[in-house]
């Protein structure tokens, strides 16, 4: 066995696809230790303290996570590609944050989603992803 059959087999049992309020949707379930990104952090829109804070969360975070920073289309499209491409959580940065230093992190396979204060973040990640996170 080869591990274009390892790989194979770990795609086959990570792809999924479920009807979500009439649409289907792709994601790819794979384990935090092999998805591409552990974390992506998400900016609201493209404002630039919006941009500027996400930035910063991201930079923080890539200090213990394998992260992405996507600002491109609508929050749902990136939502949506980032659980295609098998990433466990994404981090939303909106005007909120900015007020109240919170971020909303989003579950890739519950699609549930909690507000978390931004010194709490890398805390609450590392519980959500287990031990080998």
């Amino acid at each position: 066995m080869g591990v274009d059959r390892i790989f194979l087999a770990l795609l086959l049992d990570a792809y999924a696809q479920e009807e979500v309020r009439g649409e289907t949707r792709v994601v790819l379930r794979l384990h935090q230790s092999v998805a591409p990104y552990q974390v992506s952090v998400l900016p609201l829109q493209r404002k630039p303290e919006l941009v500027e804070l996400a930035r910063r969360v991201e930079h923080d975070l890539r200090q213990q996570f394998s992260t992405d920073y996507d600002d491109t289309q609508s929050l749902g499209r990136r939502y949506r590609r980032q659980d295609e491409i098998g990433t466990p959580l994404a981090i939303t940065i909106d005007f909120d944050s900015l007020e109240d230093h919170a971020a909303t992190i989003r579950d890739r396979d519950s699609m549930e989603q909690v507000r978390v204060t931004l010194d709490q973040l890398a805390t609450v990640c590392r519980e959500r992803l287990g031990p080998d996170g």
